[in-house]
């Protein structure tokens, strides 16, 4: 079997593949990184193909700077690519935040203008594969991955499903503090709805027994808990009645996001940008002197940085990153062999399992809400359309998808899962016509933004800022 990945110089690949030649030797026979920058190959490629060979998989791991050669032969492709790189996020980030917008790089103005030159780039690749690899299925983790899954699934080329381990963490989560409460912890089972980032979780059973009125009760104890929660107010959730998922966040309290962006000096995507930039020069410099060892160990080092502050700046108005390489430094280092696979990464290996028919199961993905096959014309979300992409939980089997029916989103949830699908039906609208016009009524549509003057001035300077990136937009 045969795994390409569009993106395979992105920062998170060494560790995938680390994770899936550990955890589930002989998976593949084959993994392709597809890598157009030459440096990205040279360094995050090259300590992906070390690995294998460190962990006995001489050879599984190729590169390549063709998306031909990484697509012919191929089983399955995961598209995890950032047209415009590190610095592209930023200007999404900043062009928002000058004007007192939430700038974040999936949801509201940073959202859309990296759906605006993504959607173009992938749907060419989607083109290409399905001349290279027409049974091949695309699991597609380019963010924003919803808005992105919509547009491929538009085309109606390649097979598809969006991948987001936002829910699933959630859910882990929300049941690990249960079970930490006290005796009875058994199996947990949730129900979850809305779109990509963009969910509530609104029932959690443990052993059978539903315990959300619980979470909602002791809402502060789970904010102490885990960070995911801790920056929302707890009289508002209970008032919702549902958990939402961590990116609600900016849709719930756009104005302490702005306040901690100024107070820590940064954004994330700056943080981002030059966390990325220092990995970059700590590879090639171990790949000069030491070796793939040493590559690992800086590597693990600021990839884990990198994750523990995951969302800290715009949470908590600082970065965070002195603390969590304090805390990095004063930890044994992992060994390569070391088996974790979590994240997106290990829900795509899942949805590989249950298509495949290794393990067929429920996830919760990023799919057409008419549900897909043996789903008896059933809408998981009956207030949207059929060919809308929403994330809920699905059957995932030799089969395909099939979407289950969704209970529960509260009605706030409601109303502003039906805007921001009304909004991302137009983004796709505008990237695959390439009319500049429809960007900024699409934009205007979104929650976040104040109307159509503002967003048509946003898509104005997003066009001047990436150039080539959406020069097709007239």
């Amino acid at each position: 079997m045969k795994l390409a990945i569009l993106g395979g110089g992105g920062v998170r690949m060494p560790a995938f593949v680390r994770a899936v030649l550990a955890s589930r030797p002989g998976m593949f026979d084959e993994i392709c990184l597809f890598e157009p920058a030459e440096e990205r190959r040279n360094t995050i490629c090259r300590l992906a193909a070390g690995i294998a060979d460190a962990l006995g998989h001489p050879g599984v791991v190729t590169v390549t700077p063709d998306a031909a050669e990484a697509f012919t032969g191929a089983d399955y492709v995961f598209s995890a690519i950032r047209v415009g790189g590190d610095r592209g996020r930023v200007i999404d980030e900043q062009v928002a935040l000058t004007r007192g917008i939430v700038g974040q790089e999936t949801t509201g103005p940073g959202g859309c203008a990296m759906a605006l030159r993504t959607i173009p780039v992938v749907l060419a690749y989607c083109d290409l594969l399905s001349r290279c690899a027409p049974d091949a299925v695309l699991i597609n983790f380019t963010n924003p991955a919803g808005l992105i899954t919509q547009a491929i699934s538009a085309q109606a080329k390649v097979r598809a499903v969006g991948v987001c381990d936002t829910p699933g963490g959630t859910v882990e989560r929300l049941g690990a503090f249960l079970g930490s409460a006290g005796p009875g912890f058994g199996e947990v089972a949730a129900s979850y709805a809305g779109l990509n980032h963009l969910g509530w979780v609104s029932s959690v059973r443990v052993g059978g027994d539903e315990r959300i009125g619980e979470l909602l009760a002791r809402f502060e104890e789970l904010q102490a808990f885990d960070h995911r929660f801790a920056a929302f107010d707890p009289a508002m959730v209970r008032r919702v009645g549902a958990i939402p998922t961590e990116y609600v966040y900016y849709f719930y309290d756009a104005r302490r996001y702005l306040d901690g962006v100024a107070q820590a000096g940064s954004s994330r995507g700056q943080d981002v940008l030059r966390l990325n930039n220092e990995l970059l020069a700590a590879l090639s410099k171990a790949f000069g002197s030491d070796g793939v060892d040493a590559a690992w160990s800086a590597y693990d080092m600021l990839l884990g940085v990198r994750r523990d502050t995951y969302m800290h700046t715009d949470m908590q108005g600082d970065s965070g990153q002195g603390a969590a390489r304090a805390r990095r430094a004063a930890r044994p280092e992992p060994g390569l062999a070391e088996a974790r696979v979590g994240g997106y990464e290990g829900l795509a290996l899942r949805v590989i399992d249950g298509l495949s028919g290794r393990e067929p199961r429920e996830l919760i993905v990023n799919t057409r809400n008419g549900g897909g096959t043996g789903s008896a014309g059933r809408l998981s979300l009956p207030f949207l359309r059929p060919d809308d992409v929403v994330e809920v939980p699905a059957l995932v089997g030799p089969g395909g998808l099939a979407a289950q029916p969704a209970a529960g989103l509260p009605d706030s949830g409601q109303a502003l899962v039906m805007q921001v699908k009304e909004y991302e039906r137009a983004v796709v609208e505008a990237a695959m016509t390439g009319d500049a016009g429809l960007a900024g009524v699409a934009l205007a549509l979104h929650p976040l933004v104040p109307g159509i003057t503002a967003a048509r001035e946003l898509i104005a300077e997003y066009r001047a800022a990436h150039a080539e990136h959406l020069a097709y937009l007239s």
